[in-house]
């Protein structure tokens, strides 16, 4: 038997249960800012209730199949085959369990975007999407996240040491100065004391591009010492070989730009997303391996996706949230 505080929690229309699906929505927006993230974490720790509400909101969320259930809320008379029947079922298991409001307004998000972790809604500093922001650490260093981008200060017995990213992309510009600065991204340990360097942490791989300068990255698996115009890629269990890039190419978001150099489409596509709200989905597996060259500006990716479609004779199909499906 429920006490009335839970049923006040878990209630269908529940005012609790009402606000966490808002939270939900907001936070998956692609939108929020810092303040909307300090705002969530007051509102789920004011009491037990709203943390339980929110957990079982983002429970049943996950538990769809993003893409059908978007189709099937769309309207569209056609899904992927073997999914019609179960998309079915989960949009009348969303509308069951969070109620007629809340289905249409978690219908209102870009399901196909990836979950923020937890530790993203708690960062010290984070950026939305298609945002670029500018941290400056006294006199040590310059740090710009890149879309999408969440971090953490690093310290070490209350000092700042740098920063650990949890998510995305930061390019880190360092003033000459006899205290190094430290990047945690993962298992490694990136560490400059001039010049400039990107580091890059998303799905569990990190990729650490030395602009100038040196570099010096430690992990579990041994150190590697980067120059100017030198990368390395690592996961938790593996250091790849050190590679010469074209550095322009890997900071080029910095001046609003992606470039591209023989890039298979779904690697392009996968890109676009970060930048871009909603979601574009490739359903044209033959064309996924298709190379890809180009400059494109971040600020006109709705251009880019135009050419993508004429070039590759695709076919477009747009849904509610920003969600484009190309087949």
């Amino acid at each position: 038997m429920k006490t009335s505080t839970e049923r006040d929690a878990y209630g269908d229309g529940s005012r609790i249960q009402r606000e966490a699906q808002a939270w939900l929505r907001r936070l998956t927006s692609g939108e929020a800012t810092q303040h909307d993230v300090d705002g969530f974490r007051r509102w789920r720790g004011s009491s037990p209730a709203h943390g339980h509400a929110f957990a079982e909101a983002r429970r049943v969320w996950n538990m769809l199949d993003p893409a059908a259930a978007r189709l099937v809320s769309a309207g569209l008379g056609v899904v992927p085959a073997g999914q019609a029947d179960r998309a079915w079922r989960r949009r009348a298991f969303l509308g069951a369990a969070l109620g007629a409001a809340g289905a249409a307004g978690v219908a209102a998000v870009a399901p196909l975007s990836l979950w923020p972790g937890a530790g993203e809604w708690g960062a010290d500093y984070r950026t939305g999407t298609g945002e670029r922001r500018r941290l400056d650490f006294t006199d040590q260093a310059q740090v710009e996240l890149n879309t999408r981008t969440a971090l953490n200060r690093y310290e070490v017995d209350g000092r700042t040491r740098g920063v650990r990213l949890i998510q995305g992309e930061a390019a880190v510009d360092l003033t000459t100065s006899s205290t190094p600065f430290e990047v945690v991204a993962g298992a490694g340990h990136v560490i400059g004391e001039a010049g400039g360097f990107v580091v890059r942490h998303l799905g569990g791989s990190s990729c650490v591009t030395c602009i100038e300068g040196l570099v010096r990255v430690e992990h579990p698996r041994g150190v590697r010492q980067l120059a100017g115009g030198q990368q390395l890629s690592y996961d938790d269990a593996t250091v790849r070989d050190v590679a010469t890039v074209n550095t322009e190419e890997w900071s080029a978001w910095r001046q609003g730009l992606l470039v591209f150099r023989k890039a298979p489409l779904s690697t392009v596509i996968d890109e676009i997303n970060r930048y871009r709200s909603g979601k574009v989905v490739l359903w044209a597996d033959a064309l996924r391996d298709r190379e890809v060259s180009g400059r494109f500006s971040i600020a006109s990716l709705d251009t880019v996706l135009l050419q993508i479609q004429r070039s590759y004779g695709l076919r477009s199909q747009s849904l509610p949230g920003g969600v484009l499906i190309l087949s």
